[in-house]
């Protein structure tokens, strides 16, 4: 990447809050010039670098309290690094909180000069864009009310109306498209696919994977403040469903014997995909062609009415096909040491590029127990001009012309 390309560089950034552990401010006072033994340190972000290209669309994920929001917060200038650098070219509009920058007592009106102010705008800049930003935020005759006695949907409205039209270089947009109802949230994903087009830079930070993935050319996985993956949206997306999936596991703790006893051995062994014809192991298919999952379970011991489970994903992790044995009303699964049930998919009428199995087992008493995202993997192979996730013979004929 050339210099010039680089809208934002962030260079070994790091990000300490300080944690009081005083209740009270007697206790502060009390311990007001002694050690450091009442507070501690929390390492927000961790020499966190960043090149982020002029034109790209990235995407901040990961679990809450990776950093996300602080590195965006650091990014946009709101806060700064403890150490570290972080520069960038052009002008940068901030969604980072709901109602961020607005003063309560003013009205929409007024905060609307307020914050276009703040993003580098004139007073005259903002008289020509004031009837755009107002139409585009709905907000109509509550414009002239003080913004204490908005809604947190009007709040949203007005703040995203406001920084999408005052031309910025740079958008940094916090999840504060969640507050919005359906319709301004399609509203808003027009005007960033808007903003697109006409070169802007925009770092997300969402929890709506799908949206990553729609949107993001680049995707960034944050975790305890550190990179841990750096990459397009797919794999980065698959890898964080892992680490949730990792976490889920780990912190459910459930009890799979029906006496009571957890059954830490259990495991899923292997997982394989299967010809229908041959029975061999296969790694693609045509469109239209069907396939079969085996799932091998191992205990320790003999288990009962065990469900077993699978699905098939995209390469972004969107579930298109999930089934188990209790939902296919077979005979309740019992397992004595190595098990294998097999899944028959008589047709898969899916599009063009690579899927993934997960599998899964649990009990019908306890529910799932554990889930492998990435089992297995396979191609599927169509001859067509078409795209997306499902093949579909389709034609096209005028039928009216004026």
């Amino acid at each position: 990447m050339n210099e010039s390309d680089v809208a934002i560089r962030v260079t070994d950034v790091s990000k300490r809050f300080v944690i009081r552990k005083e209740k009270s401010l007697k206790e502060r006072i009390v311990n007001f010039g002694r050690s450091n033994l009442h507070k501690d340190d929390f390492l927000a972000l961790n020499k966190v670098s960043i090149d982020i290209e002029k034109g790209s669309t990235i995407g901040l994920i990961g679990p809450n309290g990776s950093g996300k929001s602080t590195l965006l917060k650091t990014i946009g200038g709101i806060i700064q690094p403890s150490s570290g650098t972080v520069q960038h070219r052009g002008r940068v509009a901030a969604l980072l909180e709901l109602g961020a920058g607005f003063h309560p007592d003013l009205t929409g009106r007024e905060n609307v000069y307020l914050n276009s102010a703040i993003l580098g705008f004139t007073t005259k800049e903002t008289d020509d864009n004031f009837a755009e930003i107002l139409e585009f935020s709905g907000i109509g005759q509550f414009i002239d009310t003080q913004v204490k006695f908005y809604s947190s949907g009007m709040y949203v409205r007005l703040a995203f109306a406001v920084a999408v039209h005052v031309d910025p270089d740079i958008l940094i947009v916090d999840e504060v498209l969640a507050v919005g109802d359906e319709p301004f949230q399609r509203k808003c994903m027009d005007r960033i696919r808007d903003l697109q087009r006409q070169g802007k830079t925009i770092v997300l930070v969402t929890h709506s994977l799908d949206q990553v993935a729609e949107f993001c050319d680049r995707a960034i996985v944050l975790e305890s403040g550190t990179i841990v993956f750096d990459g397009k949206p797919g794999p980065a997306i698959r890898e964080l469903r892992k680490d949730f999936e990792e976490i889920r596991i780990r912190d459910a703790g459930v009890d799979l014997d029906e006496n009571g006893v957890e059954q830490t051995n259990v495991s899923i062994s292997h997982v394989a995909i299967k010809s229908l014809v041959d029975d061999r192991e296969i790694d693609m298919i045509a469109s239209g062609e069907g396939l079969a999952v085996e799932v091998e379970i191992a205990l320790p011991s003999p288990t009962d009415q065990w469900v077993v489970g699978m699905g098939i994903e995209t390469a972004i992790g969107q579930v298109i096909f999930g089934t188990n044995s209790e939902r296919l009303d077979s005979e309740p699964v019992t397992a004595n040491g190595s098990t294998v049930f097999r899944f028959e998919l008589d047709s898969l009428p899916l599009g063009d590029g690579q899927y993934f199995v997960h599998a899964s087992y649990g009990t019908l008493k306890g529910g799932e127990a554990s889930r492998i995202p990435q089992a297995a993997t396979f191609s599927v192979s169509e001859e067509s001009r078409n795209v997306g996730v499902i093949s579909a013979t389709a034609t096209g004929r005028i039928v009216k012309t004026a």
